[in-house]
């Protein structure tokens, strides 16, 4: 049985503490462990890359050799400002890979199936296509059933996985013809993340766009800005448009509380400074949710998805 990683060994090798040599630091969101770690040991489950719903069920190992051997000389070619197709791709890829195929990603996908699932149950109930439930569940309609409770939906997250994976490359393209904000962090005092999901997001004035935010290495992140009611799936990326520039000190801050409030447990990086572990606990209790709201219409409803931050209660628990 195969040891797949959901983020790539190549990305999270940029992290590797000079100190350490072929190590880097880890603090858990759930506990505030702090540990240090190679990269093959984390961000990696027995089997993960194996899809059964696909007729080609490790199709996604296929497309991740056209990524991460460019890995690194794309996060050359963005430093110096010299990005080509083959730049774009890569990193579009990675983005593309990590949002789809990663536990936070597979987890965040799941909501709105789970929604939908829903909104179909209470329609054909609705309608008497649904028979009514038996009596010994205590509730007179599934409906009912599923505001208290006691009959949920669970979505294998393979299955939002299998349509990530089968629609990857169309992700990709959308990913690599937006604007990027390629982000230049000469703050050694304050260098960027990575975590278990690095693909932050980031509100904006409209509600329907969220950017996201990527850490690529210590020195480098991109701000993803997506646009609406146009066509992207151009592998030429005749649409991508990119700004460079220096961030400030309190820009890096505020890119890192992302990076932490976004991760799905575990955060990595290159410095023991002093400040890491009082930041990681300020800003461990949250995560990315997919909240889903429905709006009547004629013929039934529709579901309306969001990605948010949202806080949690109570430190979870991921793979590792």
């Amino acid at each position: 049985m195969p040891l797949d990683h959901y983020i790539p060994q190549v990305h999270l090798k940029n992290f590797y503490s000079p100190v350490l040599g072929d190590r880097m630091y880890a603090t858990r969101k759930s506990d505030l462990k702090s540990f240090t770690t190679k990269s093959k040991s984390v961000c990696v489950i027995d089997d993960g890359s194996t899809n059964a719903y696909l007729k080609e069920d490790r199709a996604i190992e296929e497309f991740l050799k056209t990524i991460e051997p460019k890995y690194n000389e794309a996060l050359a070619k963005l430093n110096e400002g010299k990005i080509d197709e083959q730049c774009i791709y890569t990193i579009a890829g990675f983005v593309a890979y990590v949002v789809s195929c990663s536990p936070a990603g597979m987890r965040i996908q799941s909501g709105p199936l789970k929604s939908i699932v829903e909104t179909v149950a209470a329609t054909m109930e609705a309608r008497g296509l649904i028979p009514p439930p038996p009596k010994e569940l205590g509730g007179e309609s599934l409906v009912e059933l599923l505001g208290t409770g006691a009959v949920k939906v669970k979505v294998d997250p393979k299955f939002p996985q299998a349509i990530g994976i089968n629609s990857i490359r169309r992700s990709l393209a959308i990913f690599g013809n937006i604007r990027w904000d390629i982000l230049l962090n000469e703050f050694n005092d304050s260098p960027f993340f990575t975590s278990d999901f690095p693909a932050a997001i980031e509100e904006t004035r409209d509600r329907r766009i969220i950017n996201r935010i990527v850490p690529l290495a210590p020195n480098l992140a991109i701000r993803i800005r997506p646009t609406i009611d146009k066509d992207l799936a151009d592998f030429s990326f005749a649409n991508f448009r990119c700004h460079r520039r220096r961030i400030s000190h309190k820009e890096a801050e505020e890119i890192n509380s992302l990076i932490v409030r976004c991760a799905e447990d575990t955060v990595f990086y290159r410095d023991d400074l002093a400040w890491v572990q009082k930041f990681i606990a300020k800003n461990r209790h949250y995560r990315v949710e997919q909240s889903t709201s429905t709006q009547p219409t004629r013929k039934g409803s529709l579901l309306i998805s969001r990605l948010e931050i949202v806080p949690v209660t109570a430190p979870h628990e991921s793979p590792a």
